[in-house]
């Protein structure tokens, strides 16, 4: 279902949206079943935490072909196309990743996907089981994707005018249910909670952005999601 234009200037006034429909509770289902069998398997590339346990699998697209089939597939593409246009691509050296969320006293550190709004993504998070407070849900500060520049995706949090300014305080959790969709602009202040349960919390995370019109060959880094690959340049300078 594509944005209404009161969704998309919600968006871009605050930096993230939730998506109205949901992931069918079947596609749910296949897709934990990949994801389950991927941790239990230890199919690389993958990250462990500290006791070496795997806590996620990176590089989905190249996985179970029900990956490529959810995060490419009409309920995440049609609503970007709202916001990127017809000619998408997926990034696949950020994000695409699957993440499962165990107890923890740990929680993720606010922070930035991208280091500036030239060169932005439209992060799409895919929760597969729900996510509550208790969970460690996502939590974002609305607003701050128009914050300036900074040096890091993590240490924007700790310079002086983030820590003086009052910003950090108004972090807002975002619950979602299980199949639910969230739209961020990856520039906005985000992080995931604490799980307190004695629950997972399994989502999958994949970044999105226009076909680069400039880019005379298209990277390999990305995955022609939706419509093609169009070249703008003005290489006669005319």
């Amino acid at each position: 279902m594509r944005l209404t234009h009161e969704e998309i200037r919600l968006f871009r006034h605050n930096g993230f949206l939730k998506l109205k429909d949901r992931l069918p509770e079947e596609t749910v289902g296949r897709l934990k079943e990949a994801i389950w069998k991927d941790i239990q398997a230890e199919v690389e590339p993958v990250v462990r935490d500290r006791e070496g346990r795997v806590v996620r699998l990176s590089n989905l697209l190249d996985r179970d072909p029900v990956f490529q089939e959810v995060l490419t597939g009409p309920t995440v593409l049609d609503p970007l196309e709202s916001l990127l246009g017809p000619n998408i691509v997926m990034i696949k050296n950020r994000h695409n990743h699957a993440t499962l969320r165990t107890a923890s006293v740990n929680s993720d550190k606010l922070h930035r996907d991208m280091l500036q709004w030239t060169r932005d993504i439209v992060t799409v998070l895919f929760y597969l089981e729900e996510s509550t407070l208790e969970k460690g849900c996502t939590q974002v500060i609305p607003g701050t994707h128009v914050l300036p520049w900074s040096d890091g995706l993590y240490n924007i949090v700790k310079e002086d005018w983030v820590q003086q300014s009052g910003i950090l305080d108004q972090t807002v959790p975002v619950p979602m249910p299980a199949g639910g969709l969230l739209v961020i602009d990856s520039m906005i202040l985000h992080g995931a909670g604490q799980n307190t349960t004695s629950e997972t919390r399994i989502s999958m995370t994949a970044g999105y952005h226009s076909v680069d019109e400039l880019a005379e060959t298209p990277s390999p880094k990305v995955h022609l999601a939706r419509g093609q690959f169009i070249y703008k340049g003005n290489d006669n300078y005319n």
